[in-house]
């Protein structure tokens, strides 16, 4: 395969998640400007959009304010990290791990996998998976998120409802981890990410989440779920933060990837999408197609861009 003439302007978009800091933008900034250094310095390479994404999350991975890779969310148990990564491009590179623990970089594991004969790796698999591949012990856990799991068990102790539609008790009647529950923690359900735009209108997604709690031990939300969390096509790139028990029942990124390839405004592909959700619902979306990008959430979310020079 080999490109045609260059014909758009390269972009790399990222977010930091839905419900993430405002004044934590300076990371999806450094991440975005990774991200398009390493775009053109792949020059022509077919694999150049697919790398770009990776290298965006991976610097979200490596800063603890972000529920990804580094700084991922404690689960309701106060020990456990199980994080979920995906990368996919349009031209038909596909790769994720779910509940994967003990890696720095998720969603380079999930690089790996698009090489195999597989699209999905999970738990005990994915790890050796990645150890194989060269990933080192690695503890994701940091001095913030224990700190924040703190934080969380006096908002519950105050009588605050983790998680919209649920009751508290639904988590702790089927509690599934081996100790004992003490208490239960509460916290949004991030998702760092990041789509491309080669200078070829080639698309990549990659997105990386550290989960969220309250949950089950072993639960896997939008984030590696194709069609849901995250998707690229010939019409774009689509990355999706937010509750994923909720986005996976409408396939959200691939829903507004079609409302792409049929002609709607990016824009208005993206409003569109959020509009399906309850506003009591955390959602976010960002999006990239051969002539714009654009950023809609339903609440606070950072997120940065960076363009490379146009095409000739």
């Amino acid at each position: 395969m080999s490109h045609s003439a260059p014909n758009c302007t390269p972009l790399v978009l990222t977010h930091g998640g839905v419900g993430a800091r405002p004044k934590d933008r300076d990371g999806c900034v450094a991440a975005s400007q990774a991200g398009l250094h390493c775009l053109l310095d792949a020059g022509d390479s077919l694999q150049a959009a697919l790398q770009a994404a990776v290298q965006a999350v991976s610097v979200l991975e490596d800063d603890p304010r972000f529920n990804a890779g580094t700084g991922s969310v404690l689960r309701m148990d106060g020990v456990t990290i199980e994080m979920d990564a995906a990368v996919m491009d349009s031209l038909g590179k596909l790769g994720a791990v779910a509940g994967v623990r003990r890696v720095r970089h998720p969603v380079q594991v999930a690089a790996g996998v698009a090489a195999t004969p597989h699209w999905l790796l999970c738990g005990e698999g994915a790890l050796r998976f990645a150890r194989a591949s060269g990933s080192a012990d690695y503890d994701p856990a940091t001095l913030q998120a224990n700190i924040k799991h703190q934080e969380l068990l006096a908002q519950l102790q105050r009588g605050k409802r983790l998680r919209h539609g649920e009751e508290n008790a639904s988590f702790t009647d089927h509690w599934n981890y081996p100790v004992a529950l003490a208490i239960k923690p509460g916290a949004p359900c991030d998702t760092v990410g990041a789509v491309v735009r080669d200078a070829y209108g080639n698309f990549a997604v990659a997105a990386s989440t550290g989960g969220c709690t309250p949950s089950l031990l072993g639960r896997v939300g939008d984030t590696p779920i194709i069609g849901a969390g995250f998707y690229a096509g010939p019409a774009g790139a689509v990355a999706v933060t937010g509750i994923g028990e909720h986005i996976v029942r409408h396939l959200l990124a691939f829903r507004v990837h079609e409302w792409l390839a049929g002609g709607m405004p990016l824009d208005a592909a993206l409003q569109r999408g959020l509009d399906l959700f309850d506003p009591a619902i955390d959602v976010g979306l960002i999006a990239v197609n051969a002539r714009d990008s654009g950023v809609c959430s339903n609440r606070e979310m950072p997120s940065a861009a960076a363009q490379g020079p146009g095409a000739p």
